[in-house]
């Protein structure tokens, strides 16, 4: 059926439109098609990490319960090694510094605990790695380790650690005798704490003692 003079017309805008963009257009679409192709391929390859760091991490867990310390740390510290980007490698880093430091190797336990410090991306392993790490240094007790954990403490508090952030810097005052700002960060830590519903009572109950052993209230 022949085309009227109208589509006609417009069929030559078309072929005219396409002529000119036709690069542009053909080149936007292969960008999108890269995009979708290289984020698909992205998912894919977390997926399969998640996996494989799940498997680690169970080889890790089954150390533990047969108390085989030396195959747990290996493990801890191939997870990080191979598998940084998962939460399986800052969650074993964390249990591996604990299992160190029962050990009585606080330098190893400082070492997964700065690994967890620096690399965890889900906030509550980066807040509890760091607050763990301040407790550390503090027991330390070397002008190095005070020294690190004053920087840490003046970093912004992860969310949801403000109270924490707080105790432990009341902690790092008590351990070098400064009582009266020890007692000034732990009644702000309370304070604080009792805006926390998520926390356990433990966590009240120690800071409670902290408070009155330097004298302070829990008004």
């Amino acid at each position: 059926m022949p085309l009227d003079l109208e589509e006609q017309e417009q069929l030559d805008q078309l072929k005219a439109f396409w002529q000119k963009y036709r690069n542009l257009i053909t080149g936007v679409v292969t960008a999108a098609l890269f995009a979708y192709a290289a984020y698909s391929g992205y998912q894919w390859w977390l997926n399969s990490q998640a996996q494989e760091a799940a498997k680690l991490y169970e080889t890790m867990v089954g150390a533990i319960a047969k108390g085989d310390r030396d195959q747990t740390l290996r493990a801890a510290d191939d997870l990080q090694k191979n598998f940084a980007r998962t939460a399986y490698a800052p969650m074993s880093s964390l249990i591996a510094a604990r299992i160190a430091s029962d050990a009585g190797n606080s330098a190893k336990a400082l070492d997964y605990l700065r690994w967890a410090a620096k690399n965890a991306s889900n906030d509550g392993y980066l807040g509890l790695a760091k607050v763990r790490l301040i407790s550390q240094l503090i027991e330390q007790g070397a002008e190095k380790d005070f020294a690190e954990a004053d920087q840490i403490l003046k970093e912004k508090p992860i969310t949801g650690y403000e109270a924490l952030w707080l105790e432990r810097r009341g902690d790092w005052y008590l351990a070098q005798k400064n009582i009266e700002q020890a007692r000034v960060s732990y009644q702000d830590a309370w304070k604080k704490l009792s805006q926390v519903k998520e926390l356990p009572d433990e966590a009240r109950r120690l800071l409670k003692v902290k408070l009155d052993a330097v004298g302070g209230t829990t008004q």
